[in-house]
């Protein structure tokens, strides 16, 4: 891969960006947060009937790449749609920021539909929120991403810089682990599996988040130029 990857600057300059606020990022902003605030809900409600603190709730809450980040896609579409404006707002709204809340999000439903999805059977509202945070969300904004956003200054090397925030995240779960005695993946508890086979599994998702990167933003350039072409064509 070249810097080929890169969009034009007619992605951004003869187009006009359709990224700014309006009724499709509003409703993903609402499908968003509502799967983000229902998992809490439950979560939070978990612990009590278990005889647990709030905070206990929230704790396990936090613990999870998933909800992690869809409260990312949340901030996301919550910066554009409010415009804000300020440092915050321009970080959540950089192209780059917004590429890896994409990708990102997009292994949350891989990794959940071919890891995870057969280890449990939730119910009820926990069956809703478990489809919004590992499905709609991840497609939507997904889809949102490769037709709506704009994909400036995105090079082949983009997903390794996005690194960052996965490998942060296992650098976390670590830590966090080793002090509650808890994991919240099976293919990371270190208490279950050991060290070797965590490593081994985290850089195999490290490997398939770099190459969901790389899809991506191939797809965006093919869908870019081809909305060019149409409107250059009329």
């Amino acid at each position: 891969m070249t810097d080929s990857l890169t969009d034009s600057s007619s992605d951004t300059a003869a187009t006009p960006r359709p990224d700014s606020s309006g009724l499709i990022p509003t409703a993903l902003l609402v499908i968003a947060w509502f799967g983000v605030l229902l998992q809490l809900w439950l979560s939070v409600q978990l612990a009590q009937a278990n005889g647990k603190s709030i905070p206990a709730g929230l704790v396990v809450y936090l613990g999870y790449f998933t909800v992690l980040t869809n409260i990312f896609v949340a901030l996301v579409l919550t910066c554009q749609v409010v415009v804000v404006s300020n440092r915050v707002g321009r970080f959540f709204t950089d192209p780059s920021t917004r590429a890896c809340a994409a990708t990102s999000i997009a292994l949350v439903g891989l990794g959940y539909h071919f890891l995870l999805r057969q280890i449990w059977n939730p119910q009820g509202w926990q069956w809703v929120a478990d489809i919004v945070l590992h499905y709609v969300t991840p497609i939507l904004f997904s889809i949102y991403w490769l037709v709506a956003l704009a994909k400036s200054d995105l090079k082949w090397w983009s997903p390794f810089a996005w690194c960052i925030y996965p490998v942060s995240y296992f650098a976390y779960a670590l830590i966090r682990g080793a002090v509650l005695g808890a994991y919240p993946y099976p293919f990371i508890d270190v208490a279950a599996i050991g060290y070797v086979p965590v490593l081994r599994n985290a850089f195999g998702l490290l490997l398939v988040f770099i190459l969901v990167g790389w899809l991506l933003i191939g797809l965006g350039q093919v869908v870019s130029g081809k909305r060019n072409a149409l409107l250059n064509n009329r």
